[in-house]
């Protein structure tokens, strides 16, 4: 919130972003880890897996819709780009978040993870891994030294259906310490 005062009172520079702190429940999450393949092949391999788990490739066969957003983990290298390790995350909507089904593909985990609090950005268009890291970077610039947050790891969130070609959103999370 204060960076969004802050930027609303003294504008922003070109490298500068709009951010805003957000705090997000814990919950149960279906997850994809991938390694050894670049980001974009990765996320285009995780997501199709995390779909047919929530659309019915599960044990109980239970339809259980999208939820929003798509979140990857990624882990920068000491030069900002991004190792080829994703993990790829999917929370489990509420009507199902106390008993999930379990998911046919073994590479599919269920995991039951702690709320956090992280710094977001939010940009448009299709995302790939090169938009994904300019906006990590013109973040954390933007924050400066005002913010502390994990430098090992961020996130990275698409919101929209593929076939969805206008207004579509994407985001950055630093995740706070």
């Amino acid at each position: 919130m204060f960076g969004m005062i802050r930027n609303a009172l003294f504008g922003t520079t070109e490298n500068d972003v709009v951010y805003e702190e957000r705090e997000y429940d814990g919950g149960k999450f279906a997850t994809v880890e991938l390694t050894g393949k670049p980001f974009d092949e990765a996320l285009r391999e995780a997501v199709l897996k995390l779909l047919k788990y929530v659309g019915g490739s599960n044990e109980q066969g239970a339809g259980m819709g999208m939820t929003a957003p798509v979140c990857t983990t990624v882990f920068p290298g000491d030069d900002g780009s991004l190792q080829q390790k994703v993990k790829v995350l999917l929370r489990i909507p509420s009507q199902f978040q106390a008993s999930p089904p379990l998911p046919s593909d073994e590479s599919i985990q269920i995991e039951d993870r702690e709320g956090m609090a992280v710094y977001s950005t939010h940009f448009g268009g299709y995302a790939k891994e090169v938009d994904y890291v300019n906006y990590a970077a013109k973040l954390s610039s933007t924050l400066g030294n005002e913010a502390t947050y994990h430098k090992d790891l961020y996130f990275c969130n698409g919101y929209d259906p593929p076939m969805k070609p206008y207004g579509r959103r994407n985001e950055v999370w630093l995740l706070k310490k």
